[in-house]
């Protein structure tokens, strides 16, 4: 699986395969052209609350990874679509954050990437039922 995360102020390149915005609204100053956006999958993104409480800060890294891989566990729709893309060749996961090392983009790239693994492995992902999480079915 071919995934990479790149800030939707970057310019495009054709290695980039299909561009995928993963934010929850529209970064400022970009424009449709400019950004060259196959699609745009708002569900993906962490709720309106996780990314208020998360603000960017490193001292909360941890803990939003956590409650991020949670919401996606529940988001099965979206995360189905974006495998599915992902199955289909290269792929851009683009995001408008500053920081690229705590970010939501990079968090989803590696539970899409474990997610195919386990995929492929013979044993599939569900949610817990009363917790929300992931508990492996085989």
């Amino acid at each position: 699986m071919n995934i990479r995360i790149k800030r939707i102020y970057e310019p495009p390149c054709a290695s980039d395969g299909t561009r995928i915005l993963v934010d929850r609204v529209w970064s400022r100053g970009m424009t449709k052209e400019a950004a060259a956006l196959t699609v745009w999958i708002k569900d993906v993104a962490p709720s309106p609350w996780l990314h208020r409480w998360f603000h960017h800060d490193p001292m909360r890294w941890q803990e939003f990874m956590r409650r991020y891989r949670s919401e996606l566990n529940a988001s099965g729709a979206a995360v189905r679509r974006l495998l599915a893309l992902c199955a289909e060749g290269p792929v851009t996961l683009v995001y408008a954050a500053r920081d690229t090392e705590h970010n939501h983009a990079r968090v989803l790239m590696e539970y899409l990437m474990t997610t195919d693994m386990a995929r492929h492995s013979g044993v599939s992902l569900g949610t817990g039922a009363r917790d929300g999480r992931p508990q492996a079915h085989g």
